[in-house]
């Protein structure tokens, strides 16, 4: 695994960026303390970057592919307009119930919606058009989420992807997952109709604009 940027610069960052509400505070350690594979959680850098992407682009309407507990709709929802709605696809029912218990208590939550079941099914039933995706799933289907999402992605809208650098490991691919990153990447690249920015925040995150 490849540290892809100093720890101390990485709590630098964070201390000189929006700080997350007090709920959103008390999701991540929640998240640290109960849940598994914690790292998981967007975090509050990652989480400002969302917020700040929700109020450039203006949406109203977004998809979010990925729920796990509930933090990146959180602060997306902050800053929605009132009449703004998430839809959040998640497959886990213990995910998704830390998830209800931290919404339920959030003035913004009444806007989010969310979606059990295998994503690439919800997604099929979904009408667009969605103003900004965030895509944080099962790396393995991020090339067949791509191809059911940008369709339902208006002109000028964003696809924001997370984890595309897979701890690096998309350097020298060796496991399944590894290369079905490395795929998603090369194939966003060869897509004439988007333009993307591969970033090196957390873990990687793609700016993906459909034209």
């Amino acid at each position: 695994m490849i540290q892809l940027i100093d720890p101390a610069l990485d709590s630098y960052a964070e201390k000189h960026s929006y700080q997350p509400s007090a709920l959103l505070q008390e999701l991540e350690a929640y998240t640290y303390a109960h849940c598994s594979s914690p790292q998981m959680v967007t975090g509050s850098l990652q989480g400002s970057l969302l917020r700040m992407l929700v109020q450039l682009t203006g949406a109203r309407r977004i998809l979010e592919v990925g729920l796990f507990t509930g933090y990146s709709a959180l602060t997306m929802a902050e800053v929605l307009p009132e009449d703004g709605t998430i839809v959040s696809c998640e497959i886990d029912a213990a995910n998704a119930d830390v998830a209800r218990s931290f919404i339920e208590r959030s003035p913004f939550g009444k806007k989010i919606a969310i979606r059990m079941g295998p994503a690439l099914e919800t997604i099929a039933e979904l009408v667009g058009p969605f103003d900004l995706v965030f895509l944080d799933a099962d790396k393995e289907n991020y090339c067949s989420y791509y191809d059911q999402i940008v369709p339902k992605l208006r002109s000028g809208g964003l696809l924001i992807a997370d984890n595309v650098l897979w701890s690096g490991r998309v350097l020298r691919p060796t496991e399944e997952t590894d290369h079905a990153i490395a795929a998603f990447n090369a194939k966003v690249a060869q897509d004439s109709t988007v333009e993307a920015v591969l970033l090196t925040v957390r873990d990687g995150v793609s700016l993906i604009r459909k034209r």
